[in-house]
């Protein structure tokens, strides 16, 4: 079947040859999610199913597999409800208008006028009570005296899945392996986060997305919802102290889906973005976008690069430097005091990361960029980013190492050094969840390292079998007791021995560790570490 015999549009499926990790030829199948024509040659932007986004490229028609492909099911005109074609989407208006005549049809067969003018009078009130209650931007509406029955529409959550948890006595009774990060509202403004050895980071940058028509903001800002960090018309309510950058899927659309930069250009490397990330749109059709490494600013040209260098006169991120040691340092960035640096900062980290949602508001995060110093200055090589206040002990928001410099253990630095603060701050912390899948590699492998390190230094008194409760292994590592559970149970070390649980080392696991500990060279030293932590409560010290 030729191409020109059939119109390949966007959303068919079909097979798509590609090169996988050992350069063999496979057919996975793939969606075309856009196509484009260039020197009167079209190319098919194709996703592949059930592998990750960043593998999304332009393909030509040559690797596509016309005899199996797959057309986009038709979708009805109008929405069904409860069956009916006929349904429209629900409103609260609709809803009530919807009820009222039905009780006007069903409920008083034969109405007379005056009954339905009483009834038109019920809808006209309700409608003006609920704009009343409304509240428009810039006005101030005084609430109605009546009360008024509410009509909410509630959003459904998927609930966390439970891991079996273990009797009191071993103070495990909370455990759960990895679990959902609960859907928290806070006045929209955020920032993002990811994973580390390919860890993703704190946004701050207003995500570019087509608000969806109809949608409402949900009244209740101290809820319990993802959904409420959007708002309808993509403005902010009032100031936020605190955010989750975790993303909501349902705003994905095509353009989000897509890759919009070929490559950037950072210092001496020069990376190839894996998502969507919502740089300016005129820059976006450049083959390269050039980035100054040490403010992060981005331009449209070498020359451009070249004019800014000779009046930049950073030679480091701004902010304090609160460690060095031989050529890493870390330097510590407040999102209100250096907002333009962790702007630029969000949306080169967004290039990384996929599931995180991206607000230019950085006030509340503090970000902590690890660099590499030589001669000409220190080079930014990964960071993470933190809520100043965290209700739910989150001690990493994004984390992100760049792609030049992942798979060398500086992923396994940036969590650890986390958790230094944390120590200091007296606490302990937990990554935002999800984690996404590079990050759940890193945090399980940093968890499992540190707590079998202790296990192993563990000493006999008495002659007995040495003791350690989940609680000490928590305050020693200030990793939260949920986290420590779910690396237990994840390496498959907790046992039921005669009445009581027990944690047996395997000669297997102690080897594995060790050939582990020998590959591990970068670790945090605490004596080179000066940091105060502040308290973030005081609304004066932001």
């Amino acid at each position: 079947m030729a191409e020109s015999q059939v119109e390949i549009g966007e959303g068919c499926r079909l097979p798509v040859l590609r090169k996988n990790q050992e350069n063999e030829d496979e057919w996975p199948l793939a969606e075309i999610l856009s196509v484009k024509e260039v020197t009167g040659r079209k190319l098919y932007y194709v996703h592949y199913i059930d592998f990750n986004k960043r593998l999304d490229e332009w393909v030509t028609p040559d690797r596509l597999d016309l005899k199996k492909l797959q057309f986009p099911k038709k979708e009805a005109k109008t929405p069904t409800k409860n069956g009916l074609p006929t349904s429209r989407p629900s409103s609260p208006e609709r809803d009530v208008e919807n009820s009222l005549e039905v009780k006007q049809w069903h409920h008083l067969p034969q109405p007379d006028t005056k009954k339905r003018n009483r009834i038109e009078e019920r809808k006209n009130l309700y409608l003006a009570l609920q704009t009343a209650t409304t509240p428009s931007r810039g006005k101030t509406v005084p609430s109605p005296k009546r009360k008024v029955e509410a009509v909410s529409l509630a959003t459904q959550v998927s609930p966390a899945t439970p891991v079996p948890s273990l009797p009191a006595s071993t103070e495990t009774n909370q455990a759960s392996v990895y679990p959902q990060m609960r859907e928290t509202t806070f006045p929209p403004k955020c920032v993002a986060r990811e994973d580390p050895d390919q860890l993703a980071t704190n946004g701050s940058a207003r995500r570019l997305i087509p608000t969806q028509p109809g949608r409402k903001r949900k009244a209740n800002c101290l809820g319990t919802d993802e959904d409420s960090q959007d708002s309808s018309d993509g403005i902010p309510s009032a100031p936020r102290m605190t955010g989750s950058l975790v993303s909501d899927r349902s705003h994905d659309d095509i353009i989000t889906r897509m890759k919009n930069i070929d490559c950037i250009e950072l210092g001496r490397h020069r990376l190839k973005p894996w998502y969507f990330s919502p740089y300016p749109q005129e820059l976006t059709t450049l083959p390269i976008l050039y980035l100054c490494e040490f403010c992060l600013k981005f331009v449209k040209s070498l020359k451009c690069l070249q004019r800014h260098l000779t009046k930049c006169n950073l030679r480091h991120p701004p902010g304090n430097e609160i460690y060095r040691k031989g050529t890493i340092s870390f330097f510590e960035i407040d999102g209100r005091k250096n907002k333009t640096y962790s702007q630029n900062l969000c949306l080169l980290a967004k290039c990384f990361l996929d599931h995180k949602t991206l607000y230019y508001d950085t006030d509340p995060f503090l970000f902590y960029v690890m660099t590499e110093y030589d001669s000409k200055g220190f080079h930014i090589v990964g960071y993470f980013s933190k809520e100043k206040e965290s209700t739910e002990d989150y001690n990493v928001a994004c984390i992100l190492t760049l792609p030049p410099y992942q798979r060398r253990g500086y992923g396994k630095l940036l969590i650890e050094f986390s958790y230094e603060l944390s120590k200091v701050e007296g606490k302990t912390g937990t990554p935002e969840k999800p984690l996404s899948d590079l990050g759940l590699l890193s945090y399980r492998s940093y968890w499992s390292q540190t707590i079998l390190e202790i296990l192993m230094n563990l000493k006999s008194e008495n002659g007995e079998r040495p003791q350690i409760t989940i609680n000490e292994i928590s305050e020693i590592t200030s990793v939260k007791k949920e986290d420590v559970i779910s690396t237990l149970q994840y390496l498959n070390l907790i046992n039921y021995y005669k009445g009581q649980y027990i944690l047996t080392l395997s000669e297997d696991i102690v080897e594995g560790h060790e050939r582990a500990m020998q590959k591990r060279h970068l670790r945090i030293d605490s004596k080179c570490l000066h940091f105060t932590p502040k308290d973030w409560s005081k609304r004066g010290k932001w």
